[in-house]
């Protein structure tokens, strides 16, 4: 069966506090065709910043925001956008509120659906987190992509939730502080039906001063009909 190509690119962007010169070129010398990001602009004005964001880009908002807690899914005009919704895990006193983003889209006859999450810090608020996310993704038919900031490696419990059922790319590179990484706590995870036909994390100077995290980027093939 053919598929249409697909370059997703998962990025916690640090709240916008870094270089954002060098975030700017970075993702658009990247040209993602899905851009899942974590801690995008959830608060006063965040429509506006949100789609200023995308501008800058040369993307378009597909969901997210503040209904998914700074979990924002922009999209390419390649990506033609079916529908979309957010959630939100219950708050835990004292912690940040968090969710996650979803959007149904089509490339070239490929349709997938994509979700963006930012899992919790805390180690034990963060299972079931990841449990409330896998639960909403199980419900969804055909190619599904998930991509997050799940704030723990491969060996974790809430990392072995997610990736169930799902195929990830085992021998990537850490991701997490961009200046030095050492922990691998953002992947990218797609269910069986997707090719990964790569998957690298970019480390270079351009992405040390653009967060505090480096970009993951996966070039995927789904399914077309």
């Amino acid at each position: 069966m053919p598929g249409a190509s697909l370059r997703v690119v998962s990025y916690n962007v640090h709240g916008l506090k870094d270089d954002r010169a060098a975030l700017v070129g970075l993702i658009r010398d990247l040209a993602p065709d899905v851009l899942v990001m974590q801690e995008a602009p959830r608060r006063f004005r965040w429509r506006h910043k949100c789609a200023a964001l995308a501008g800058d880009l040369g993307l378009v908002v597909a969901a997210g925001g503040l209904p998914s807690l700074g979990n924002l899914l922009l999209v390419s005009l390649r990506v033609a956008v079916h529908d979309t919704w957010c959630m939100r895990y219950p708050l835990t006193p004292g912690r940040h509120l968090r969710g996650a983003a979803f959007a149904r889209g089509s490339v070239r006859g490929g349709r997938f659906t994509v979700s963006g999450s930012h899992l919790a810090t805390d180690p034990t608020e963060r299972p079931a987190q990841a449990a409330l996310w896998k639960q909403e993704l199980s419900r969804l038919d055909g190619p599904v992509i998930a991509a997050a900031d799940l704030n723990e490696g491969p060996g974790g419990g809430a990392w072995r939730t997610v990736e169930d059922g799902f195929t990830s790319y085992g021998e990537a590179s850490p991701t997490f502080p961009a200046t030095l990484p050492n922990r691998r706590i953002d992947g990218i995870f797609v269910t069986p039906d997707i090719t990964i036909e790569k998957y690298e994390v970019v480390e270079s100077d351009q992405a040390r001063r653009a967060s505090d995290h480096l970009p993951v980027v996966a070039d995927l093939l789904v399914p077309s009909e």
